[in-house]
């Protein structure tokens, strides 16, 4: 069984700075995977080497059985769903909610032209499937939070991707559409495909799904296993350098911290 991500020794430098150092991290088929870390710990620089966006210094990176620098990373891209602030501060204000979904049929940001009808088909269903069928017309600037990320994960799905990929998506969000968006999450990692990697700082915000955490620091890992061998309060206080209570299970775990 081939897995779905693959890293050796992964190091990343960005002038004299190692961002990261020597990272070795498998996600096989059937898995759900968070990342965790502190600002800076590595985890942005981690996803930029998986999507292509950002060449590694040293060490191995195979995505879907691909291996970056042999194969063409950006037909390799459109088979990788993601979902991610900075995906949603690019989108045109004047896109419509129906272009952007459809463009991840091609994995375009931002449409040029029109859909066709086989993309157009399918942003519909996807968009019934996600329960955002009302927001098709409506511009992107007028849509609430919520509704834009409601959008970007049916945009991520849309093209049957092997691989989805969230990234702090419940950034920004309210109370309220933060406990939606975590429920359609869930559903999602429930699911078992596409596979699934969850990038948060939160771990409220951990699907019951989750069967894996990888917790980074200063570029290391700092743990990795199943959810309920990292997610102790030992292993966090380590990775978050504070006190740390956690508590909870597999649904609604919680991090408080002590001091």
């Amino acid at each position: 069984m081939k897995a779905l991500l693959e890293i050796e020794g992964l190091t990343v430098r960005r002038g004299g700075t190692v961002v990261l150092r020597g990272l070795t991290w498998r996600v096989m088929p059937g898995e759900v995977w968070t990342i965790l870390g502190p600002n800076g710990s590595g985890k942005t620089s981690l996803l930029s080497c998986l999507t292509g966006l950002l060449t590694p210094s040293g060490g191995v990176v195979r995505v879907l059985g691909e291996r970056y620098g042999e194969t063409d990373w950006i037909g390799l891209r459109r088979r990788i769903g993601m979902v991610s602030s900075s995906l949603r501060q690019r989108v045109d204000d004047d896109e419509t909610a129906l272009s952007v979904i459809g463009s991840g049929m091609s994995g375009q940001i931002n449409y040029w032209g029109r859909l066709d009808a086989e993309e157009e088909a399918a942003a519909r269903r996807m968009a019934g499937r996600l329960r955002c069928t009302g927001l098709l017309e409506r511009r992107w600037e007028v849509l609430s939070q919520g509704e834009r990320q409601r959008v970007l994960m049916a945009r991520a799905l849309v093209g049957e991707p092997a691989l989805l990929i969230l990234d702090e998506p419940c950034a920004g969000l309210d109370p309220a559409a933060r406990e939606r968006f975590l429920g359609l999450m869930g559903r999602m990692a429930a699911r078992g495909k596409p596979g699934l990697v969850l990038v948060t700082h939160h771990v409220e915000e951990i699907p019951a799904a989750c069967t894996h955490v990888l917790a980074l620091r200063g570029g290391r890992v700092a743990a990795a296993g199943p959810v309920g061998e990292v997610l102790r309060s030992g292993e966090m206080s380590r990775v978050f350098g504070c006190r740390a209570e956690v508590g909870g299970g597999p649904g609604r775990w919680w991090l408080r911290v002590v001091g």
